[in-house]
Order: C-alpha cells, then sequence, then structure tokens
C-alpha cells in the first residue's frame, strides 16, 4: 500500500501546511509548475518525490524532472504531464500515450482546476490536484491525497489550503 499527496502549480510558493498534510504519506508527486528548485528541494527533503516539469518552469527544474513520466506504483500504470489536459479534452498526443503505455491513472496540472475524472473509454483515471500557489486565477488552493494498493486507487481526500 502507497499513500500519495499529489500537488501542483505550486508556482515559487509552498503553503508549510504541506507538510502536515502529507505527513502519512509515502511519496509525493508534483505534476509540473514547481517555480523554482527550492520546492523541489524542500519536498524531495520531507518525502521521496516524482515529478515533472511545467511551462513556467526553467532549465534548474528541467534538468531534473521530465516532461512526460511513465512509472509503475504498486500495481498501476502512471503517466504524468503538466499540460495534458483531461477526458474527452486530452492535450494532442496525450490519448495516445494513455493507451501505449496502458496508464490507469493519469495526472496532470496547468489548468488550476480540480478534477478527478474516469476515463470509461479507456479505463484510467485522470487526477488534477488543482493549484497549491499564489498565483492564478483559482480562488482556493488545493492537493489531493489518495492511497494505491495493489491494483486499487482508493480513499481520494480532496484537501484545501486556504484562498488564492
Amino acid at each position: 500500500m502507497t499513500r500519495i499527496g499529489l500537488i501542483a502549480d505550486t508556482h515559487h510558493y509552498l503553503d508549510p501546511a504541506v507538510f502536515k498534510h502529507f505527513d502519512n504519506c509515502d511519496e509525493i508527486w508534483h505534476a509540473g509548475d514547481f517555480g523554482t528548485a527550492q520546492i523541489a528541494d524542500a519536498l524531495q527533503a520531507f518525502k521521496p518525490l516524482r515529478g515533472v516539469y511545467g511551462n513556467i518552469d526553467g532549465a534548474d527544474i528541467r534538468s531534473l524532472f521530465p516532461e512526460n513520466l511513465f512509472f509503475t506504483c504498486e500495481g498501476i500504470n502512471v503517466f504524468m504531464k503538466h499540460i495534458g489536459g483531461y477526458p474527452q479534452r486530452y492535450a494532442p498526443g496525450v490519448k495516445n500515450l494513455i493507451m501505449q503505455n496502458q496508464s490507469k491513472l493519469f495526472i496532470s496540472g496547468h489548468s488550476h482546476i480540480l478534477k478527478v475524472m474516469f476515463d470509461a473509454s479507456l479505463q484510467c483515471l485522470h487526477m488534477n490536484p488543482g493549484a497549491a500557489g499564489k498565483q492564478g486565477w483559482h480562488k482556493v488552493r488545493t492537493l489531493i491525497r489518495f492511497t494505491i494498493d495493489g491494483e486499487d486507487m482508493r480513499d481520494c481526500e480532496v484537501i484545501e489550503l486556504g484562498a488564492r
């Protein structure tokens, strides 16, 4: 069983409450737009970190994280990409990558809109944790916490960090 803390779009700001909310997590996954390597360093010093770079990230983040990340957690093939869209509105090429890699979990960021949606046509769950930073048009900063246990994804919790 692996407990995941999912975050995106920190945009140069890491709320100290993230550490409290992710304290019982085994890993942190960041879906891009870190803003600075200091945010990645702080998260990685706290828990194992997986992530992708986003459109605002500079060379420091791009040298540490890929654009597309494919990995397996427990029994689940995961695909993470910052600008990926969501079911019925995937970014160009994303649907093909989900199919090619038999991904059962697709994670994106970028929109600042928290979404958890199942794509029945691909048998793939999509998650976007919204935005945890203070830049953007979102009104509430959000995270997601969930569990992967074998091939079972469960215990999904939306965490609100407060107003932007």
